[in-house]
């Protein structure tokens, strides 16, 4: 997915302040994907998700977690303030739609750009369209350690998906 794993994240979570806010990120359904389309069209589900989630903004900094998700940790800010920049993301991936990549894709970015060129008179090819569902916390009025509100982070996650995926929760 070309970001940084849950080592680094790891290694972040350790030299944080009092305040910053963690999200925990999953793709909806994405079993489907790979049983529908093949893991190589769940690859690209995951590349796609993977370079939306490095343009977040509010300062986040987004990791893979494993499998199907991710991470976006916001040092130095709480909650509230990550909101906005979560529902960007999630939007940002609703509503981009996936072209299925064929077999016989050309390797070399010119040759498949001269091909698409081609093609724009065509009807366009199956298109997915990927949703995500996304849980975040922060650190209580308690405090609370990094491992506990990577938890109470994916505790909202499964409150997302339990409220109908595609989705931000607290």
């Amino acid at each position: 997915t070309g970001l940084p794993s849950r080592r680094a994240l790891d290694e972040r979570m350790r030299a944080l302040g009092p305040e910053y806010a963690v999200a925990m990120l999953d793709v909806d359904h994405f079993k489907k994907f790979n049983d529908t389309h093949g893991h190589d069209v769940g690859d690209q589900v995951l590349r796609l998700v993977a370079a939306r989630l490095a343009e977040v903004g509010g300062g986040g900094r987004s990791f893979r977690y494993g499998g199907e998700e991710f991470t976006v940790l916001f040092p130095e800010a709480g909650v509230k303030d990550v909101l906005a920049h979560l529902e960007h993301i999630r939007q940002s991936i609703e509503e981009y739609r996936m072209a299925i990549r064929g077999g016989d894709r050309p390797r070399s970015e010119k040759k498949g750009s001269r091909r698409r060129a081609a093609r724009e008179d065509r009807p366009s090819e199956q298109a997915l369209s990927v949703t995500v569902s996304i849980g975040v916390a922060g650190p209580g009025r308690r405090g609370g350690t990094p491992a506990e509100v990577i938890k109470a982070a994916d505790q909202a996650l499964y409150r997302a998906k339990e409220g109908g995926r595609n989705r931000v929760s607290r």
